[in-house]
């Protein structure tokens, strides 16, 4: 499984307008050679680096495993609560130093029967023993 972005390379630079420093919209992503199988597609960003231990910046899942591309600044399933107390995508905007952006996608073998507003938490509990298979594209960002 993959995950790419024609908007940043991994471990390179998020530009500025899918920041806080910016217009606050998610990037374009691309996920391929998703596995046979698949029932349902999960998508997590956090940050390892904040000060506070992980900060949750999007979660997503029931997004259909025939999705090759999520367009930039939309929306491909349910969202869960992040930890701006939010059901959107919320941008880097750390407070200090370069921080990582972890951008993961789980396909599942399973269809999650979640409502929108889950933690992380909940998130990756359901997804335990339905993960097929896994990607990860790191970002880096700091304020300008």
């Amino acid at each position: 499984m993959k995950i790419t972005s024609p908007a940043f390379v991994h471990d390179g630079y998020i530009p500025s307008r899918f920041t806080c420093q910016g217009m606050d919209i998610s990037p374009e992503l691309l996920i391929g050679e998703v596995p046979e199988g698949t029932k349902e597609i999960a998508l997590i960003v956090d940050d390892p680096d904040a000060p506070m231990g992980i900060w949750v910046h999007w979660v997503v899942f029931n997004i259909p495993p025939s999705t090759t591309k999520i367009e930039e600044d939309s929306v491909p399933g349910k969202q869960g609560v992040n930890d701006f107390g939010r059901l959107n995508y919320g941008g880097p905007c750390p407070p200090s130093g370069t921080h990582r952006y972890f951008f993961k996608v789980y396909a599942l073998s399973v269809e999650l029967n979640l409502d929108e507003g889950i933690t992380k938490e909940a998130l990756k509990e359901a997804m335990e023993g339905h993960i097929l298979d896994k990607a990860i594209m790191v970002g880096l960002y700091k304020k300008s």
